[in-house]
């Protein structure tokens, strides 16, 4: 197991040292897109775009840039961003950091806990109403687009009955910092949470239910029954745990996507300045060093997922170890 880890490990460097390369690439060595013509703006003279070229080192070799500028973002620190001269891109991504966490982790808990719950219930009471209630619901959660149902959210609790004993103690749209308010972050983001988790107990719990339904068709469910196992035992101790595999694949991408910035609707919706809103601008203004800086966070946690998804098959599953 320990082998394994640390070939993971040594993969996601190679992974992320490729994805760094390919990044700078694409905007600062494609034909066409200069930097140094983007930071002095339209009308300027020749000779100030070969001064700003001069100044920001962009007449150097490619790979001497590339080395400088993992330098000032990884080890100095000190790379500021293009368009807000003198403001460093670091500090700028930490702090946006928290409030993307906070929105994705508690949506992950309420995703994932719904998804089982649906799933489970679902496949246990196959093709009865219950059954096909839950894929009726779920069926709606995928189709409901998680701009509108934030706005009917904002709608419900912001505006029309925010006076209302149902809604009066939703603070207004914004992230409040954990540290500055346990309550205060909670109250913020519940309903952040449960908008960004519709749509994916809806996906999970289908996936799921298929995976469970496939499951009790193999030997070894057949094997379990024989034994004399309670219908319980062989759902959540034999059935339930081979069909998590799916189930962790799509969570790993889909969290590593969303912590990455994927959650962008959902940040805009409730005013909540996170990675996503944060990309979103720095690509309007062209903000390479921003731009550079979220694309390779987001490449981590997408690649930290994957590599943490191919560990835990092995826990969950005897037959990966074998």
């Amino acid at each position: 197991m320990l082998a394994t880890v640390v070939a993971r490990l040594v993969q996601m460097a190679f992974v992320m040292f490729g994805i760094s390369v390919l990044v700078f690439l694409i905007f600062f060595a494609t034909p066409g897109s200069d930097p140094a013509a983007r930071i002095a703006g339209r009308n300027a003279s020749p000779e100030t775009v070969e001064q700003i070229r001069h100044d920001f080192g962009f007449d150097r070799p490619l790979p001497v840039q590339y080395v400088v500028m993992m330098k000032r973002l990884f080890v100095t620190r000190d790379l500021t961003s293009f368009v807000n001269r003198g403001q460093k891109v670091i500090p700028e991504v930490l702090d946006a950091i928290p409030a993307t966490l906070s929105l994705v982790g508690g949506a992950a808990v309420l995703w994932v806990l719904g998804s089982l719950a649906v799933g489970v219930a679902a496949a246990a009471l196959r093709d009865t109403a219950v059954d096909r209630g839950l894929m009726i619901l779920s069926l709606i959660g995928i189709s409901a687009p998680v701009f509108w149902l934030g706005e009917v959210a904002n709608l419900l609790s912001q505006s029309r009955y925010h006076d209302t004993w149902l809604f009066s103690w939703v603070p207004g749209l914004g992230y409040v910092p954990l540290s500055e308010s346990v309550s205060g972050w909670f109250k913020a983001l519940v309903i952040p949470w449960i908008t960004l988790a519709v749509l994916y107990i809806g996906i999970y719990g289908r996936v799921l239910r298929a995976n469970l339904i496939e499951a009790y068709s193999e030997d070894y469910i057949r094997t379990a029954r024989a034994k004399g196992l309670s219908p319980t035992r062989i759902m959540l101790r034999h059935a339930l745990r081979t069909s998590l595999l799916p189930f962790i694949t799509m969570f790993g991408l889909d969290f590593g996507a969303l912590v990455g910035g994927a959650a962008l609707l959902t940040e805009v919706v409730f005013g909540i300045n996170g990675i996503g809103r944060l990309t979103f601008h720095a690509l309007q203004n062209l903000d390479l060093p921003v731009i550079l800086a979220t694309v390779i966070y987001a490449s981590f946690f997408v690649v930290a997922a994957n590599a943490l998804v191919d560990v835990l098959y092995a826990v969950i599953d005897p037959r990966v170890r074998a």
